[in-house]
């Protein structure tokens, strides 16, 4: 066997075998920088992502709570300017009970004090009515929770079950609204 066959072995001398594992250790280590890198860059990347989502986050926050008290500042006002219209209406009302009043200091006639109640009554309905105000109907009604509070029941045959009998106070609504809900007394059967 001579030492030139020895040369064209396909296996690694020792020599060079730890030049090579020099050189791979070597390799690794670089990858092993630029991984290092990589992974630091990403945390930065989240935290700027992170940073941005919570700048949005905190402008939504800020933005709602201004819409938030905007509508609340716009409703106050609605229910001010909605109050102050219903009070200039009742001004008029006010102003004619004291005339009325006035008027009948020195009246004895029962008929005349009557007919000047009678007349701020109606003028009170009137100006009530035109604000939106309405009132419940009740006697003959069939009873509905939704407007009556049924503060009696009474047996009769005379009306069918359910039926409102008579109206104990008037009830009021606005629109849809509920002001104050009739209290009636409610017929039941008998037995």
């Amino acid at each position: 066997m001579s030492h030139k066959h020895h040369n064209n072995n396909p296996f690694k001398n020792p020599e060079n075998l730890d030049e090579d594992i020099k050189q791979e250790a070597s390799e690794n280590s670089e990858n092993a920088e630029e991984q290092k890198e990589e992974n630091n860059t990403e945390p930065d990347e989240l935290q700027k992502k992170y940073d941005t989502l919570n700048q949005q986050y905190l402008r939504l926050a800020a933005d709602f709570d201004n819409y938030r008290k905007r509508q609340e500042h716009e409703r106050e006002e609605l229910l001010k300017f909605g109050t102050e219209n219903a009070l200039k209406k009742m001004l008029e009302v006010l102003d004619n009970f004291e005339r009325g009043q006035k008027a009948l200091e020195n009246v004895d006639d029962c008929e005349k004090v009557k007919e000047s109640f009678n007349l701020v009554h109606k003028q009170v309905v009137d100006v009530l009515t035109k604000l939106g105000l309405e009132t419940i109907e009740t006697e003959g009604k069939e009873f509905d929770p939704n407007f009556h509070d049924a503060v009696m029941q009474t047996p009769t045959s005379d009306k069918p079950e359910h039926t409102i009998i008579n109206e104990l106070q008037k009830g009021y609504k606005m629109g849809d609204k509920v002001l104050r809900p009739a209290l009636v007394n409610v017929a039941t059967s008998e037995g």
